[in-house]
């Protein structure tokens, strides 16, 4: 564990001292907060973590090896960062010469999804028409983790360009669950959601359009968060629809996602930010940053909502007719739901049964708008920067051409999404989900928060703080079963939270334990809210369950 790098590796005229023989930092599970206390212990660098998260993803992401003869296989990482290691060298240097760490995020190492804009690996969406495309600066929620001292240490594979749930791209390969290898990872941030999960990195970024954070964050027992629309800047992220896209954190612990998520929320002053001052898709950009703190109230940093007791007092509707109907094979899955909603109430949590009004009409009357608004928006990022140095395509036809020999089992695919996009603005459909779904979405859900009759405008008792719902409509399998909840959160705009109700067999013969996974959806911009039930719960709940196919390496 060589030190070479570092100011005065034994001794220095700052406040910490790194250990000369100390034992190598335990990467399983690891936390920010645990990372950072040890730091400052002198029990670990940056070096040190780095390339122990390069280990891992060597030993179980990779196929078997002659080093690694036993990997899983795991598929989740497209590419890892070259400049990795030399910015954890950086990193060392400035906080052992002075005991200063660079910033909330120091050696956080990031794996983000590989729809994210870096300036130093290429951005692929998973297609192999994509494998030279090279972005010349990072997103605007990339630079603001780099800022905050974080470190990019590798791209995450997807389902490729975003396209569903099933975590397969021409370019990385099928990403393999955690837990069950053989079950489905879900999608889009499927590589995200296996990479955290398998403990490659410390936290990792998604991006959700209709479940693309939370359906991964399922399947995989993570902290999922969809933040609500307009809070994280949509810039230098590849879109599948702007109406609906945005970025959030993928971590194993909810304080984790706290920090993730004030590096990644802010103003972006850039006309690509999606900021707008109300969720209509016309509505303008906010135009200063103090109107975008006025929208958002963004508190000074997440992580001052955390709070162990969190549950206590809190005020949760239960949408019961989002569960599942009850069949032998998904008993356990209900019955842990309503093991968990039992703890919440012994927290000191009011749990009542909600309904929202039109819910099924909600769900399957109105229609996602990536279909549509895909091909515009692809076309838009692709030609915001010259393709003289990657020669990138610079339209989505050009895409599409290239994919009839590069990708033919994807080309007709691809191709229904162009056909769909092309004179969006005459189609019936895609106009009935814009201003309409919101004007027919947003209300009813909001009333169903406030607890309130929606034909009436009556009370029917105190407001909820949030509404609970599963994720998914069973366990998971070779195809994840992630009926239709999913699009509530999309559909209005507001936050929603993954979280892991618990982890159970399936069946007697199931290899592992698989998660079982709560949603929580709150009023816009009350992502305060979410982390503090989400703590609260995280607090009772107990330990995640790690994942059996990625134990602590030894050397």
């Amino acid at each position: 564990m060589a030190c070479a790098v570092l100011v005065a590796c034994g001794g220095n005229d700052g406040d910490v001292t790194l250990k000369p023989n100390r034992q190598p930092f335990p990467l399983v599970e690891a936390t920010v907060a645990s990372f950072h206390a040890a730091m400052r212990n002198g029990d670990v660098s940056c070096r040190d973590v780095v390339e122990g998260y390069l280990a891992r993803i060597a030993a179980y992401d990779a196929e078997a090896s002659a080093a690694y003869p036993n990997s899983p296989a795991l598929h989740s990482v497209i590419a890892v960062n070259p400049n990795a290691l030399a910015r954890a060298d950086e990193l060392d240097r400035g906080f052992f010469s002075t005991g200063v760490m660079s910033g909330p995020m120091h050696c956080v190492t990031v794996l983000a999804k590989d729809n994210y804009d870096t300036f130093d690996m290429k951005t692929t969406a998973g297609s192999l028409v994509l494998q030279n495309n090279q972005p010349p600066d990072d997103a605007y929620t990339v630079k603001k983790i780099r800022d905050a001292g974080g470190i990019i240490i590798g791209k995450a594979n997807m389902d490729e360009f975003a396209f569903g749930f099933t975590g397969s791209s021409s370019l990385g390969g099928k990403t393999k669950n955690a837990y069950v290898p053989a079950n489905s990872a879900g999608g889009s941030s499927s590589g995200t959601g296996t990479s955290i999960a398998a403990s490659l990195a410390m936290v990792g970024l998604g991006t959700d359009t209709g479940g693309s954070v939370r359906v991964p964050s399922a399947v995989e027992g993570l902290y999922g968060l969809r933040p609500t629309l307009r809070l994280v800047s949509q810039d230098g992220i590849l879109p599948l629809a702007h109406g609906q896209d945005t970025g959030g954190p993928l971590c194993r612990s909810l304080p984790d996602c706290a920090l993730t998520l004030d590096a990644m929320a802010g103003f972006d002053a850039a006309d690509t930010s999606g900021q707008r001052t109300d969720k209509a898709w016309d509505a303008p950009l906010v135009a200063t940053a103090a109107a975008y703190d006025a929208m958002t109230s963004r508190p000074a940093s997440y992580t001052t909502a955390l709070s162990a007791d969190g549950l206590k007092g809190a005020r949760i509707g239960v949408v019961r007719s989002m569960f599942p109907t009850p069949t032998a094979a998904n008993l356990l899955f209900i019955d842990t739901l309503n093991a968990a909603l039992e703890k919440m109430r012994a927290a000191g949590a009011t749990v009542e049964d909600v309904e929202i009004t039109d819910r099924g009409t909600i769900l399957t009357g109105y229609a996602s708008l990536s279909s549509y608004q895909f091909r515009d928006d692809l076309t838009a990022y692709l030609g915001s920067w010259a393709s003289t140095a990657d020669g990138h395509p610079r339209t989505t036809e050009e895409v599409a051409a290239a994919m009839v020999t590069l990708e033919p089992t994807r080309s007709a695919n691809f191709a229904n999404y162009v056909t769909l996009g092309t004179d969006k603005e005459a189609n019936p459909i895609y106009q009935n989900n814009l201003k309409p779904r919101d004007e027919f979405v947003i209300p009813r859900v909001q009333a169903a928060l406030d607890n309130k009759d929606f034909t009436t405008g009556a009370a029917k008792g105190t407001a909820y703080d949030v509404l609970v719902y599963p994720v998914l409509q069973g366990f998971n399998s070779t195809s994840v079963n992630s009926g239709s909840n999913n699009r509530m959160s999309p559909f209005t705009g507001f936050p929603a939270l993954a979280f892991p109700a618990g982890f159970v067999k399936a069946t007697a013969e199931s290899p592992s334990v698989e998660p079982v996974t709560f949603e929580m959806i709150g009023r816009a911009f009350a992502e305060p809210t979410l982390f503090r039930l989400g703590y609260g719960w995280q607090t009772v709940a107990g330990a995640r369950i790690p994942s059996p196919l990625a134990p602590e390496l030894t050397k």
